[in-house]
């Protein structure tokens, strides 16, 4: 596979502000890459390094095997990006803004402009400064994706839209890498990276925790077990298996959490006279929080810093 995004050592600092830290990552050409961590744990400066709007401490990254400190303006010809935060010109209206960044593209598909404006349901007819938070926010999107980059970054993409309009974007994003783009998608909702991802890091407090496929990572969490049986169980058949804790009984019910692998829950209970088995599914969700439930992260530089 051909990686379109590659990053070793990567490492940019701030003084005293810790940024990120020796990342090694490779984003594989056609591949939809969730980059998970809580507010503050590096996500932002990590794209902005990517785009060479900060130059890294040491190490190095490369986009479309460009070194970014060597081209930055040929990467940013072929890629798409959405900030976590940005301003445009008030004064202009939805469609001119769209329009002016298009034109800057050297023009895009007018008829998939279009289709996007009404798939997000926004009005270009407005000023961007009377819009909402949420309407801003679709335009920040459209102007991403109109002129169909062969690289998406998107920093908290669905940051201020409602749940409908959210469905919209997940649905375009799999159009996107189903036409063989990229996509590099900072969050830290996990829901939106588990519906369009492939695969996922988890970046903390700087350094990449994890890399994995989606689905592998609910591995970390823990299931809800509830065992209900027809007379008394001895908890201590349950409290020995690896992996079990915080096991409750109540009468003919025990209660318990599984870490990973729950075959040998099953077993011992299939040793007992079962009455009913519920075992949740763990969420992605959860699988965040047991990643990084004790965690005290430290403050991610002040973006007024990352720009400078």
């Amino acid at each position: 596979m051909n990686a379109i995004i590659q990053a070793e050592k990567l490492t940019k600092s701030y003084g005293s502000h810790r940024g990120i830290i020796d990342v090694d990552l490779q984003v594989n050409e056609g591949e939809a890459f969730g980059f998970l961590g809580p507010n503050g744990a590096g996500k932002t400066t990590m794209i902005r390094t990517l785009l060479d709007h900060i130059r890294p401490t040491s190490g190095r990254a490369t986009v479309f095997g460009i070194d970014t400190t060597a081209n930055p303006v040929a990467i940013h010809k072929r890629l798409g990006y959405l900030p976590g935060e940005f301003a445009l010109y008030d004064k202009l209206t939805g469609r001119q803004t769209l329009e002016y960044f298009g034109n800057l593209r050297g023009g895009v598909d007018r008829a998939y402009r279009q289709s996007l404006i009404e798939r997000l349901d926004v009005d270009p007819t407005r000023r961007f400064r009377e819009y909402s938070k949420g309407n801003k926010q679709k335009i920040g999107l459209i102007i991403a994706l109109q002129h169909r980059p062969e690289l998406l970054l998107l920093d908290e993409p669905t940051s201020g839209l409602d749940p409908l309009i959210q469905q919209v974007f997940y649905e375009v994003i799999r159009e996107a890498k189903a036409e063989g783009r990229t996509v590099f998608l900072s969050s830290h909702i996990l829901s939106e990276v588990e519906k369009t991802c492939d695969r996922v890091a988890i970046i903390r407090d700087g350094r990449l925790a994890r890399v994995d496929r989606t689905e592998s990572l609910r591995d970390l969490a823990h299931h809800t077990v509830e065992l209900v049986f027809t007379g008394p169980v001895p908890a201590s058949d349950f409290a020995t298996i690896p992996g079990v804790s915080d096991l409750v009984t109540e009468d003919h019910v025990l209660r318990m959490r599984v870490a990973g692998n729950i075959a040998p829950v099953v077993q011992a209970a299939a040793r007992h006279d079962l009455a009913d088995f519920v075992s949740r599914e763990p969420s992605l969700e959860e699988t965040f929080l047991a990643e990084y439930g004790h965690a005290k992260p430290t403050p991610e530089a002040p973006r007024e810093a990352a720009a400078r």
